[in-house]
C-alpha cells in the first residue's frame, strides 16, 4: 500500500529529470486569453508541494484521496502482467491509469487515450499531444534506460494522485472567473443563494471547456440562465451533501457564510462527479440506440442511424468515415453497414467539456464489467472454466454454444490460458455483452478516438449521404437473431498490448515501454504548468484561461 513517505524513487526519477528543463510558452488569444510564460522554478515548487500534500499524511482529504485510489486500482494491479519484480511496465500503468480516469470521472486525458488495438503498439505511444506539444521531451525520453525496472504500486497510485489532483487545480482558474462574472472577488464571503449562482456559473464554464469566455460577464449570465435548468439540481444537491458534512462545526445561529476555500471544496466535488452526473445522457441515447436494434446484436443499421424523425432527442449525423475511422462501423455485410452501439456510445464524438488536459466522455459500462474480472481473477490469465464461472457470478447473460467454444480456442492459442487483456478477449466480451462492450477495431491512427480530433475534424455526414443510406436501409432486410454469424464477423487477430514479449532484448523493451511512460510524464508536465500559471495569476489579480503549453525539454540519465 502507499505510505506517507516521500514520492517513490522511479516517479522522483522521471519528474525531476524533466523539471529543470521545461519551457512554457503561451499563446496569445482573444476570449480566452490565458495564459503568461512561467518560470520553471515556479513550476517545479507547485509540484513539490502538491506531492508533499499528498504523501506527508497531514491533509486529511489527500490521505482518504489515495486510500480510495489505491482500492480502485489494487484490482487492476494485481491482474496486470508484471516482471520479474513484481512492477508493472509502462503499457500496463497506461492501461491502468486510464482505466482508473475512464471509470472513476469518465476523464479522457490527452496522451492517455485508448489505443485501438493496433498492431503496431510502437505507433500508439507517438501520440500528436506529445510529437506536437514537447518533441524534444519524447526524444529525450526515448533514450533513457530506466523503464526496464517498472513502476511499482506505489509509484502508480502516486502518479494517479498527483494527475487527479492537477485536474482539480485545473478548475480554480474555472472558479476564480465564475467568481468575476458574478462581480465578486476571491476575498468575498457569500450567501447560500449566491453561492448557488457562483457553483452555477461554474458549471457552465465547464460544460464549454476550452471554449469557455472567461471575461463576458453579459453574455456568460444570459448562458446561465438559458442552462440554469440543466444544472440547478446537481448543483444544489453538492452544496446541500456540503452543508450535511459540516453541520457540526456550523453555528446555527447565525447566516451561514461561505469563503472561497469553502466554494473551493464545493467545486472539486463538482469536478469529481461531472462525469457521473452527466453520464445519464449517455444512457439515455445509449436507451434509444438499443431500441433500434430489437434482436440485441449491438448493432443499427446505419441508414436507421441517420433515419431519426425530427421528434425525438437523439439525430445522428456523423459520417460513415468518421464511424469508421473510430471503428465503430461493421461493414461485414456488403452494401448494409451498420453501427456498433457501443463503440458509438463510448466514441470521442460524445466527449464534452474538452479542456486543455482532458474531455468528459461516456462511462464505460465495458471497464466496469472488466474490473469485476479483475477482481475475481487477481491474475493476467485464466481458463476458460473460470471466467465462465465469474462472468455467471456478475451477469444472468445466457452465453451461446458457439461464445464457450471460442473461449475454448483462445486459450488453446496462449497454451491452456486466456490474457484478460488482449484483443481476441475482449472481442469475445463484445459478443457476450454486445450493447456495452466495444468491438475491439484496428484503427487505423490512435489519434483518430481522441475528443481533440472530432471537435476539429470535418466528421459530419452530408444530406446526400444519409439520404443514400437511409434508401439503402430501406431495401435491406432487418437482421435478426436468427442472422448471427459468429464465424463470419469473428477476427482471429491477436494483440496484446500490456504483455511483454520475453524474446525480445532489455534494450528493446525498455525503448518500447518508455513511449507509454512519455505520456503519463508530459501530461504531468504541462498540467503543473497551468497550475503554475494560476498560482502566479492570482497573485496579480489577473486571471486569464490557458489554452496551450509547448514544453521543450532535455532528459539527462
Amino acid at each position: 500500500m502507499v505510505s506517507s513517505s516521500p514520492i517513490s524513487a522511479s516517479v522522483i526519477l522521471v519528474l525531476g529529470t524533466l523539471l529543470p528543463h521545461c519551457v512554457v510558452v503561451a499563446e496569445p488569444s482573444a476570449s480566452s486569453d490565458f495564459l503568461r510564460k512561467v518560470n520553471i522554478r515556479e513550476v517545479e515548487a507547485d509540484l513539490q508541494a502538491t506531492l508533499a500534500t499528498l504523501l506527508d499524511g497531514t491533509s486529511a482529504s489527500g490521505t482518504q484521496r489515495l486510500a480510495r485510489i489505491e482500492a480502485k486500482t489494487w484490482q487492476s494491479f494485481q491482474a496486470l502482467p508484471k516482471n520479474s519484480a513484481g512492477r508493472l511496465a509502462p503499457p500496463a500503468v497506461r492501461h491502468i491509469v486510464h482505466g482508473y480516469f475512464a471509470r472513476e470521472h469518465g476523464w479522457l486525458i490527452k496522451g492517455l487515450e485508448p489505443h485501438g488495438m493496433q498492431v503496431n503498439i510502437s505507433e500508439v505511444h507517438d501520440v500528436n499531444v506529445l510529437q506536437d506539444k514537447a518533441p524534444l521531451l519524447v526524444e529525450g525520453l526515448l533514450q533513457a534506460r530506466h523503464a526496464d525496472r517498472g513502476l511499482s504500486f506505489n509509484d502508480i497510485v502516486t502518479m494517479v494522485a498527483v494527475l487527479e489532483q492537477m485536474m482539480f487545480d485545473e478548475s480554480v482558474t474555472l472558479l476564480e472567473a465564475a467568481y468575476r462574472l458574478n462581480g465578486l472577488i476571491m476575498a468575498d464571503k457569500v450567501n447560500m443563494e449566491m453561492l448557488h449562482t457562483v457553483m452555477q456559473s461554474y458549471l457552465v464554464l465547464f460544460g464549454q471547456g476550452a471554449k469557455a469566455n472567461l471575461f463576458d460577464a453579459d453574455r456568460h449570465q444570459a448562458l446561465r440562465q438559458s442552462r440554469k435548468h440543466e444544472v440547478d439540481e446537481f448543483e444544489h444537491d453538492t452544496v446541500l451533501n456540503y452543508e450535511f458534512a459540516r453541520r457540526h462545526h456550523a453555528n446555527p445561529f447565525r447566516t451561514s457564510q461561505y469563503s472561497f476555500e469553502d466554494a473551493t471544496e464545493i467545486m472539486q466535488d463538482l469536478a469529481q462527479q461531472y462525469g457521473m452526473w452527466q453520464n445519464s445522457e449517455c444512457r439515455e441515447m445509449k436507451a434509444h440506440l438499443t431500441e433500434l436494434d430489437p434482436e440485441g446484436l449491438g448493432l443499427v443499421p446505419l441508414g436507421l442511424f441517420y433515419a431519426q424523425p425530427a421528434g425525438p432527442s437523439y439525430h445522428f449525423s456523423e459520417s460513415a468515415d468518421y464511424l469508421r475511422s473510430i471503428g465503430a462501423l461493421d461493414e461485414t455485410s456488403p452494401g448494409n453497414p451498420k453501427v456498433y452501439i457501443a463503440n458509438y456510445v463510448n466514441g470521442p464524438s460524445n466527449c464534452i467539456a474538452s479542456s486543455s488536459y482532458y474531455s468528459v466522455c461516456c462511462l464505460s459500462e465495458c471497464e466496469e464489467i472488466m474490473a469485476e474480472l479483475e477482481q475475481h481473477i487477481s491474475a493476467p490469465t485464466a481458463t476458460p472454466e473460470k471466467l465462465l464461472s465469474v462472468i455467471r457470478q456478475i451477469s444472468h447473460t445466457d452465453l451461446q454454444h458457439s461464445l464457450q467454444d471460442k473461449l475454448q480456442a483462445i486459450a488453446a492459442r496462449h497454451g491452456g490460458e486466456i490474457p484478460l487483456h488482449g484483443r481476441l478477449f475482449a472481442q469475445w466480451l463484445h459478443f457476450a455483452f454486445p450493447h456495452e462492450c466495444p468491438y475491439p477495431s484496428v484503427v487505423q491512427s490512435a489519434t483518430a478516438l481522441t475528443a481533440h480530433e472530432w471537435h476539429n475534424g470535418q466528421s459530419i455526414a452530408s444530406e446526400q449521404e444519409r439520404k443514400q443510406h437511409v434508401e439503402s436501409s430501406s431495401a435491406s432486410a432487418t437482421p435478426s437473431a436468427e442472422d448471427f454469424n459468429l464465424e463470419g464477423r469473428w477476427s482471429d487477430h491477436e494483440v496484446l498490448p500490456v504483455h511483454a514479449q520475453p524474446s525480445r532484448a532489455f534494450f528493446q523493451i525498455g525503448t518500447g515501454a518508455v513511449r507509454t511512460l512519455v505520456q503519463c510524464v508530459a501530461v504531468i508536465v504541462a498540467l503543473r504548468s497551468a497550475l503554475a500559471a494560476w498560482r502566479g495569476i492570482a497573485s496579480t489579480g489577473d486571471i486569464k484561461a490557458k489554452k496551450n503549453d509547448d514544453c521543450v525539454g532535455s532528459l539527462y540519465v
